[in-house]
């Protein structure tokens, strides 16, 4: 009997961190930036969970999976940016820094 209910508290504890770990890190996408065509005085909403059915835009699926929130921004003037698609850059808007490379 206490080895099964030793069994069972490691299972309660595993599965915690697993959810606990998802929660903090966010799902890899895909593996390289995604050109977008911004307009000027737009405002974007970059997703940094990585769960968003419209990357790499937010489309609020982290409220149902993630304690990661997305990243508002707009932008004064038209242009293609590369947003990053593996949600691992430290770039502060959400743009490609490379991180891709070391996954």
């Amino acid at each position: 009997m206490i080895g099964l209910l030793s069994y069972l508290h490691f299972l309660a504890l595993f599965y915690a961190t697993l959810i606990i770990k998802t929660m903090d890190q966010p799902n890899i996408y895909q593996k390289n930036p995604i050109a977008v065509e911004v307009e000027a005085g737009k405002k974007y909403a970059w997703c940094a969970c990585g769960h968003s059915q419209k990357q790499p835009f937010c489309d609020g699926a982290h409220k149902t999976c993630s304690d990661i929130r997305p990243v508002v921004t707009t932008f004064e003037e038209a242009k293609t940016l590369w947003f990053c698609g593996c949600k691992h850059t430290k770039n502060e808007i959400g743009l490609c820094d490379g991180s891709h490379k070391t996954l």
